[in-house]
């Protein structure tokens, strides 16, 4: 299937209906764009049950909230390490 749509002045372009409802694209869905040798790919983002963590499945709730503090904070240091140097 081909179809076609304007980009905006903005920078937006509308998903056709037909797609959408094929790929079970809703409101709020993310979709990530990708440059290829062959042009653009337009994809889907899918999330697994461990929220986008890369974690073992069998983790308690307990773990994995210990796993996603230690990662935010180390997000917050590096965050806070790369202003001071600005």
């Amino acid at each position: 299937m081909s179809k076609s749509t304007h980009i905006t002045e903005k920078g937006q372009a509308t998903i056709p209906k037909e797609l959408r409802e094929k790929y079970d694209l809703k409101p709020g869905d993310e979709v990530i764009w990708m440059d290829t040798e062959d042009g653009i790919v337009v994809r889907k983002r899918t999330r697994t049950g461990g929220r986008g963590m890369l974690v073992p499945d069998d983790l308690s709730d307990e773990k994995r909230k210990e796993v996603a503090d230690a990662l935010s904070e180390r997000v917050r240091q590096r965050r806070d390490r790369n202003y001071e140097e600005v």
